[in-house]
């Protein structure tokens, strides 16, 4: 399993660039990405003018934040490939790409950033929210071992599949738990993180605390989210319990003890510990420290 790189990426915020009363409040947020949606929230006749903003919005982007990321239209659409070429001028941290179906879709934005002598970011973010793309999740998944493809992180569609599907949206999410779960195992094999779809009542913070456990247990790295009272839940959710960072204290202090200086497991607390749980244990201080900061 590839280890991907260490980012916070407990709670992800979408808001449309076309709604002027949410971009306001962004400097007062505080989750750890925020997504501006020139896609699904907004409206085709404003998608023009919406792509207009980007430059004043990513200009005045909140120091609260960690990552800004745009997610564009499909670059099969009439609007994607004038959405990509505005995020590059624009340097946001990531673009969110929406229906990826196949590695290529991935592929063609990275090449045209390419072509844009880009920097190193802007990072690609995938969706992964119609039938096709599950079924093709490896081969996406895969690029996350090529420098080259830029892509960082896999976002699930939940709400695109379900109506794409048919299956029953159930409280527990019973009917997509195996395509969720297909998504987390790309996800780790190609070095990505990967985050949780939406959970679509606003208001029913219980709801959002039960999803958020669910995705946490499955693997998930975070929660995308639609609305700003849902940002403290998911970073509750997301962020390590005092026992795990105590737990994962003990555990690197116990490797790092002159007599077990070498070897690939010990005992500890009546258990034994192998190398791989003191890699997990270093990404979880390292994860909190981010926190702290």
């Amino acid at each position: 399993m590839i280890q991907p790189p260490i980012h916070l990426r407990r709670s992800v915020l979408y808001v449309p660039a076309s709604n002027d009363k949410a971009l306001a409040k962004l400097a007062s947020l505080s989750c750890d990405a925020v997504v501006i949606d020139l896609e699904d929230a907004v409206a085709p006749s404003e998608k023009a003018a919406a792509r207009a903003k980007l430059a004043g919005i990513l200009g005045n982007r909140p120091a609260s934040v960690r990552e800004v990321v745009v997610r564009i239209n499909a670059l099969s659409s009439e609007w994607g490939a004038d959405d990509l070429a505005a995020a590059i001028t624009c340097a946001p941290d990531g673009i969110l790409l929406p229906k990826v179906e196949t590695p290529r879709d991935v592929l063609e934005a990275a090449d045209m950033l390419e072509d844009s002598d880009a920097p190193q970011e802007p990072l690609l973010w995938a969706m992964i929210e119609t039938p096709r793309a599950v079924l093709n999740i490896g081969a996406i998944a895969e690029l996350g071992r090529d420098a080259a493809s830029r892509l960082s992180c896999l976002v699930a569609g939940t709400n695109d599949l379900i109506a794409m599907t048919g299956v029953l949206a159930t409280p527990d999410r019973r009917y997509l738990m195996p395509w969720l779960m297909q998504m987390v195992l790309a996800a780790r094999a190609g070095g990505l993180d990967i985050l949780d779809g939406v959970s679509n009542d606003f208001r029913d913070l219980d709801a959002l605390a039960a999803d958020c456990g669910q995705a946490l247990a499955m693997g998930f790295d975070g929660k995308t989210l639609i609305h700003p009272a849902q940002i403290a839940p998911a970073e509750a959710a997301f962020s390590p319990s005092p026992e795990a960072l105590a737990d994962a204290e003990r555990i690197v202090a116990a490797f790092a003890l002159p007599e077990n200086a070498g070897k690939g497991a010990i005992g500890l607390d009546g258990r034994m510990v192998e190398l791989l749980h003191r890699a997990q244990a270093e990404r979880l201080l390292a994860k909190a420290a981010m926190i702290a900061k």
